[in-house]
């Protein structure tokens, strides 16, 4: 018999169980061979299909029938309330920028940078290249591939001031992305219940890693052009901390750059009160106007420890990262990276410096930052014509973020939901405060794909803004 037989069969069989009871028995295959005029292989067929839908079961030795729908009993978790207890840290949801977006909505909410301002190839021939090394069958070395550890080492080393004591390759520590790095400084260099200092607004992620180590955060207000020196020794003196993480090249979210003088003023008053500053140099390969200028560069006493990540410029599946420190703070930070992952792959590690060390490294490097200048401009010219309401604090010299203050009384959550429904993401602000927000923002990211729909998506940003002020 052929298919089509089968099918009719199925089809007159589904109308019999559904008017059947649960556990009713089938009419034998000679009764159904001889009701339907079929073979009894067509008949087989047909009760196959009928099984594999889940519509019934056959008992070998006593016959098929129709199966039971038995409702699943819900899993009952409520132990773990009494085992987990209170948590020690509030647990926040994944951030927005995390999110990920259809083709067809217009993206600039995330953090990362769109697929085309990445070097594709390099990061293609990279991996091939490393899988077929010693470091896809080996173990690395706790600390990172001493070639890698150069190379992070060399590229601090070669914006250090005159008379300042360069990093040595033993200083740095590899990272499997620098989340990690800031989890690992929280616990080892501040502890749990320990005062640490923070920009306010500041990187999402480290607001997440101080939850998650239990480290009390102070914030400090910081602006356009980074953080007061007064207000950060003020910060000093009332809480006794000892470490200050701070964002001196293109902050995320406010694309602030700190002068060379206000970096050497924080870094005195770090020194003055005996404590370290945590660098987070992330956006370092992302200049647009200006190169950056890490603070890190003027020290050699251990007060800086500095973090620089490859994730974003080279891959968001390569997430490679270091931490540069001197002196037992090294030591400690490593000691906590043993504990957490002992080592970060090697293969990712390889592939990641095969790609920094290509001569056509420095050549795409180049060609992203005329590409994200021409995206900044665009989203910058397309707010002020389209959402006049988003003011710009400024317009940042490198990074791939716009920080926007909007109207007072706007309502951010809303205005959010409202272009989302318009098809376009949005960042709200309140995420990049480790306290109450200083009033409505919003971050908008011009490295995302399709720049060509930042007009659109500032008009419709613009609209919602009016209603939401209505």
């Amino acid at each position: 018999m052929n298919h089509d037989s089968s099918s009719r069969i199925v089809t007159q069989l589904k109308e019999w169980i559904a008017r059947a009871a649960p556990g009713a028995r089938l009419p034998s295959t000679r009764s159904l061979v001889a009701e339907h005029q079929a073979s009894p292989v067509t008949v087989q067929k047909a009760l196959q299909v009928l099984a594999a839908q889940g519509l019934i079961e056959s008992r070998p030795g006593v016959g098929t029938f129709v199966r039971e729908i038995r409702t699943a009993r819900p899993s009952d978790y409520g132990w773990q309330t009494a085992a987990l207890r209170t948590p020690h840290a509030q647990l926040r949801p994944a951030s927005t920028a995390m999110r990920s977006a259809a083709n067809d909505v217009i993206a600039l909410h995330s953090g990362y940078p769109a697929r085309e301002l990445l070097p594709e190839r390099l990061v293609r021939a990279a991996l091939t290249r490393a899988a077929r090394g010693d470091a896809a069958l080996s173990r690395a070395p706790a600390a990172g591939l001493p070639e890698l550890q150069s190379w992070f080492a060399h590229e601090l080393g070669a914006s250090m001031q005159a008379g300042v004591t360069p990093p040595a390759a033993s200083d740095v520590v590899v990272l499997p992305g620098t989340q990690s790095g800031l989890s690992s400084i929280f616990r080892s260099l501040v502890g749990s219940g320990q005062p640490l200092l923070m920009e306010s607004p500041s990187y999402w992620g480290a607001i997440l890693a101080a939850a998650q180590a239990g480290v009390s955060v102070v914030p400090v207000p910081s602006g356009p052009d980074g953080p007061e020196p007064d207000g950060l020794d003020r910060a000093f003196q009332e809480t006794g901390a000892r470490l200050f993480y701070a964002q001196a090249n293109y902050a995320n979210p406010t694309g602030a750059q700190w002068t060379g003088r206000r970096g050497e003023e924080v870094l005195e008053v770090v020194r003055r009160h005996g404590a370290f500053l945590v660098e987070d140099d992330w956006a370092h390969d992302f200049g647009i106007t200006s190169a950056p200028s890490p603070v890190a560069a003027r020290d050699d006493s251990g007060h800086v420890v500095y973090l620089r990540s490859l994730t974003k410029s080279v891959s968001p599946a390569m997430r490679v990262g270091a931490v540069i420190a001197r002196g037992p703070a090294r030591d400690r930070i490593l000691a906590d990276r043993g504990a957490e992952s002992m080592y970060v792959s090697g293969v990712l590690q390889a592939a990641a410096l095969d790609v920094v060390t290509q001569p056509a490294w420095q050549t795409h490097l180049r060609s992203v930052r005329h590409q994200l200048q021409s995206r900044r401009d665009l989203l910058v010219t397309s707010l002020r014509e389209h959402a006049p309401q988003a003011h710009l604090t400024l317009v940042p010299k490198g990074g791939l973020n716009l920080w926007a203050r909007l109207p007072d009384g706007t309502d951010v959550d809303r205005l959010s939901a409202d272009c989302e429904r318009a098809g376009v993401l949005i960042a709200a602000g309140m995420e990049w405060f480790p306290a109450e927000p200083a009033g409505p923002f919003i971050r908008l990211n011009y490295a995302g794909p399709n720049p060509g729909a930042f007009p659109e998506g500032a008009r419709v940003l613009g609209q919602a803004i009016e209603r939401n002020g209505q």
